[in-house]
């Protein structure tokens, strides 16, 4: 990890990151959502609205991925002290609150035809809800940090703390009776028919690829501004 500790290394490697994964992100979710739509056939129970797990599932994946980067950062900037890791940690938590934020939205909008209910005090709702929550006290607490020149330190503690909520949301299924179905996709296989399976596989990547994209461009745009920042101070020096 430290080989790409130097800023103009990593931006040698991001910036062609970027733009490929951004590509082939938009094409394989472009792909997946209209095959979703078109060539899988409709759920035996849930009918047509069985389709907006292609958007809601990939969400709740990189909601929690966000926050796994988040505190990835931040252990790689409290014990190794890596250069940029409170700046790829800033990165990772505004993709990963949209995508929390989808996740929320789109599971609201599935649970009305399902369960009857916008909203329900559910353990997997509540725990994405909350995810959520911490993602805007880190935003919050990461920029007020950055802004008094700060190292970014409290914000790293708080990332490792607010990782205690992740596999609350992966085992709230099985701790507590849920209107929350079980898990559907595991090591062993899956619940749900082959037929209308496959472009959820195709979709998560895609997204994948453009959460990765919006990490990078964020890190990039921050490496900028430093950038810029440096060199005011020093012709102010002058």
């Amino acid at each position: 990890m430290h080989r790409f500790a130097n800023p103009a290394r990593f931006l040698k490697i991001a910036r062609p990151a970027t733009a490929w994964l951004l590509l082939v992100g938009l094409a394989l979710t472009a792909f997946a959502l209209v095959s979703g739509l078109t060539l899988t056939p409709a759920d035996y129970l849930q009918g047509e609205t069985v389709r907006i797990m292609y958007v809601h599932v990939p969400a709740a994946w990189l909601g929690m991925v966000g926050w796994a980067g988040v505190a990835a950062a931040s252990v790689s900037q409290l014990v190794w002290r890596h250069p940029l890791a409170a700046i790829a940690g800033r990165a990772f938590a505004p993709a990963g609150a949209t995508f929390a934020a989808v996740c929320l939205l789109t599971g609201s909008i599935w649970g009305r035809p399902t369960w009857g209910t916008w909203w329900e005090w559910d353990g997997r709702l509540t725990s994405m809800l909350i995810l959520f929550f911490l993602y805007l006290g880190y935003i919050a607490l990461a920029g007020a940090e950055k802004e008094r020149g700060g190292e970014g330190r409290i914000a790293a503690l708080f990332g490792l703390i607010g990782a205690i909520n992740l596999p609350i949301i992966h085992y709230s299924v099985l701790w507590w009776r849920t209107l929350h179905q079980g898990q559907s996709i595991s090591l062993s296989g899956s619940t749900i028919d082959g037929s209308i399976l496959w472009p959820l596989f195709v979709s998560a990547i895609g997204f994948t690829c453009l959460f990765g994209a919006a990490v990078l461009m964020r890190m990039r745009a921050e490496l900028a501004e430093a950038k810029v920042e440096a060199r005011l101070r020093r012709a102010a020096a002058e």
